[in-house]
């Protein structure tokens, strides 16, 4: 399919790869020669401010792909077809989909000034997409679905691209055991914290864990390789791998053997990645040590990162992650609320709006994290599951891959997660059926 616009830019050749891929399997061939194009008698697209021929879908463009700054844009969001759409223009649909999409896509709004939340992170209130209501949709992929029904219509015999629904559970290991291995220090703090609030049974447990009469209330990895060997699931492991702790790099250290024989039996099974620390946000030499530290210990090369927390800045947070040799990232999303960040249910190279350059890093967007539910949407284990199954189906419905993040401590023993185990193996077999 063919594409004639006056100028091409960085951030046209960018979109226009990403969206040709989502719906024609490959690349646009763009054209800037007018007359070329008018003879053409393949679908073509005319992206320009006038009408060229009959026989072309003319989408009139805004300014945002030709521009080369970064400030605040005007938006206006409208309905069209039962979707928030924006950027209102003329042609054969009423919105420039090419300047949205790159809008969301590169998190343009993340580059403006803009409140950071608690933990210093883009607050997504700040955002679009929770402002106008369109946070829990996927909505790129809904815009593509519609464009893809117009195109068929308008281009009878043009054959476009039907993607596969993927379903890619992923665990972040935060905290790879309450007690085991926590050494004598934190051991007889956790001690003496239960016993100043009076939680005997708590200080009860950790005795027994710590003499071998009983299993860590966080080891749920026998149970998750069941469930994954039962259900034919290929997950990713994330390991957090801090040279030291803080308030909030809380695992056990690399040194200690029990999380070094942990990282090996789960890289002899699955794919693992980096879950660089909150210090190496503010320390970036620290992610490249982490992620060295990771493949002495695994044996393996490591490609693949999601930051602790959803702690990153745009675009410093990724060029480092570059610079350490990552080539995908399962960051985007939030850490405060569950939902597309980038709009997007499909994996899309990252953008540097910065140096108007688009990167092979390869970004994975989350829709769900158990921790959202838990301690910012405050849910039950049961409104969580209803809320997964939302999102899961919204996700199938546009043959989108669904990612979801869960944690170790959610699916053991303790007390304080009661119910999740259950909801998430609920949810692993309910979406397992055969439909």
């Amino acid at each position: 399919m063919i594409l004639f616009t006056h100028t091409i830019t960085s951030r046209l050749q960018y979109i226009t790869d990403f969206i040709g891929k989502e719906i024609l399997g490959n690349s646009f061939q763009i054209l800037t020669d007018k007359e070329t194009f008018r003879q053409s008698y393949e679908p073509k697209i005319n992206y320009s401010d006038e009408k060229i021929s009959d026989d072309e879908f003319w989408i009139k463009p805004h300014s945002l792909l030709f521009e080369k700054n970064i400030r605040e844009q005007a938006i206006a969001c409208f309905e069209q077809k039962e979707q928030k759409v924006f950027f209102k223009t003329d042609g054969n649909i009423p919105f420039d989909i090419f300047a949205a999409t790159f809008y969301l896509l590169s998190r343009y709004e993340e580059y403006l000034p803009y409140q950071k939340d608690m933990y210093g992170r883009y607050a997504h209130e700040n955002s679009l997409a929770f402002k106008e209501n369109f946070l829990q949709r996927p909505l790129i992929n809904l815009w593509l679905n519609d464009f893809k029904n117009a195109l068929q219509i308008k281009f009878s015999n043009l054959k476009l691209q039907t993607s596969n629904f993927k379903l890619l559970p992923t665990y972040d290991i935060d905290i790879a055991y309450s007690y085991r291995s926590k050494g004598f220090i934190r051991n007889a703090g956790g001690m003496l914290k239960s016993i100043v609030n009076g939680q005997w049974s708590i200080m009860s447990d950790r005795l027994k864990v710590l003499n071998g009469s009983m299993k860590d209330p966080y080891d749920s990895y026998e149970w998750m390789d069941e469930l994954h060997e039962q259900y034919k699931l290929q997950p990713r492991y994330f390991f957090l791998i801090p040279y030291k702790n803080s308030i909030y790099d809380k695992n056990i250290l690399p040194n200690k053997k029990t999380l070094q024989q942990l990282i090996k039996q789960q890289t002899a099974k699955y794919d693992i990645g980096s879950h660089p620390s909150w210090q190496s946000g503010d320390d970036s030499s620290l992610m490249k040590k982490e992620i060295e530290t990771l493949e002495n210990i695994s044996g393996k090369k490591i490609t693949t990162s999601r930051q602790h927390y959803i702690r990153f800045t745009l675009p410093l947070t990724f060029r480092y992650l570059i610079e350490a040799g990552i080539k995908e990232d399962f960051s985007i999303g939030y850490g405060s609320i569950n939902g597309f960040r980038a709009s997007v249910a499909s994996s899309f190279y990252w953008y540097d709006l910065e140096k108007e350059k688009a990167t092979d890093l390869l970004l994975h967007p989350f829709c769900y994290m158990e921790a959202n539910s838990f301690y910012e949407q405050k849910f039950s284990a049961e409104q969580s599951f209803k809320e997964m199954m939302e999102y899961y189906n919204i996700v199938r419905s546009v043959n989108g891959t669904f990612i979801s993040i869960w944690h170790n401590n959610f699916l053991g023993t303790d007390k304080l997660f009661k119910g999740w185990k259950e909801i998430y193996e609920k949810f692993i077999e309910t979406v397992s059926s055969p439909r």
